[in-house]
């Protein structure tokens, strides 16, 4: 079956270019699959319009948008994964692919993903927040708290993604310009401990009751020496990283990503499609955060894990279509 699909791209956020790229590769996706596809350029002021130049686009409560049957986001970082756009087509009553409006700001938001796991819990590295009113006030008594973390640490803004505004701190004098720095992009402020072993990934895809979960791939950096980490040079630099499909764990922490990745995703509202990151150190598994719109090239990490699980591009996307329909048509069964 064939739907008429809104590609949403670009967006307000820092990360409004890797959206651009994102965006296009999954139109031209769908387009492969046979789906009438229109894409919309959410310029970094807020305006919609249309990715070809043919004008603006006007939004009417209730009155759907530009006749389609989903609208398919690819929207990363606040403004448009944080469940803002979700919201957005919620009051437009269009079905929208990927997590509702509460897993998609659960997930957006560092801090509170940790804490409802947490209460599950589910294992995790060690983490403290710092907020922005707190630091201006105490910013001696704030140290002393961090440093029950020990070094080095990981000072991230709470609520951005493709590691933007993150820093690493391995030396006490680093982290005060480290929380500085990430205050700058948000006021709030997660500090994460360490965690030793390697970054492990797995792609999430099905409804939040029952979703699948792919290979699992293991993050290889590019040699860029002693220091070099995850950053957003390694993510987006051609030939900065490496996606090693199956990652070199055993066959019982493989599983017990799986089992983690699953029970994470229906604990934190999420539905249609997400990333989970882990550490793996021999049978130690933690868990460091979902996804919910993670990068969507052909050689981003989500696709290339299906890629590995047998489901090529074209029916990846195409399927995420179909659960957002079948979700949209669950959901207006409630009289809410």
């Amino acid at each position: 079956m064939t739907w008429r699909v809104v590609v949403l791209g670009g967006g307000r956020s820092s990360e409004h270019d890797v959206s651009r790229r994102s965006a296009a590769s999954v139109a031209g996706g769908l387009r492969e699959a046979g789906h009438d596809v229109v894409e919309l350029l959410l310029e970094r002021d807020g305006a919609w319009r249309h990715a070809d130049g043919t004008g603006d686009v006007t939004l009417t409560p209730g009155a759907g948008l530009l006749g389609a049957d989903v609208a398919f986001p690819v929207l990363h970082g606040p403004f448009g994964e944080d469940g803002a756009v979700q919201g957005l087509l919620e009051l437009l009553d269009v079905p929208y692919v990927g997590s509702p409006v509460l897993g998609s700001a659960v997930c957006m938001d560092k801090l509170l993903f940790k804490d409802v796991m947490a209460t599950a819990g589910i294992a995790q590295v060690d983490y403290a927040p710092v907020h922005a009113h707190e630091w201006r006030r105490d910013r001696d008594g704030v140290l002393e708290r961090l440093a029950d973390l020990g070094l080095p640490v990981w000072v991230k803004p709470s609520r951005l993604g493709s590691s933007v505004g993150i820093a690493p701190a391995r030396r006490a004098d680093e982290l005060g310009p480290a929380i500085d720095a990430a205050l700058a992009h948000d006021a709030r402020v997660i500090v994460e401990a360490s965690a030793p072993g390697i970054e492990a990934e797995t792609a999430v895809l099905g409804p939040g009751d029952d979703p699948r979960v792919s290979e699992i791939g293991e993050i290889v950096l590019a040699d860029r020496g002693p220091d070099a980490w995850y950053d957003y040079e390694a993510k987006y630099t051609p030939g900065g990283m490496e996606l090693r499909v199956p990652a070199r764990i055993s066959a019982t922490a493989a599983e017990r990503v799986r089992e983690l990745a699953r029970r994470a995703f229906t604990l934190a509202c999420c539905d249609g499609l997400a990333r989970a990151d882990f550490f793996v150190d021999g049978e130690s598994v933690l868990l460091n955060e979902l996804n919910t719109l993670p990068g969507f090239t052909e050689t981003s990490v989500y696709g290339a894990l299906w890629q590995a699980s047998g489901v090529a591009y074209p029916d990846l996307v195409s399927r995420l279509v179909e659960l957002a329909i079948e979700r949209h048509a669950r959901e207006r069964e409630q009289a809410y």
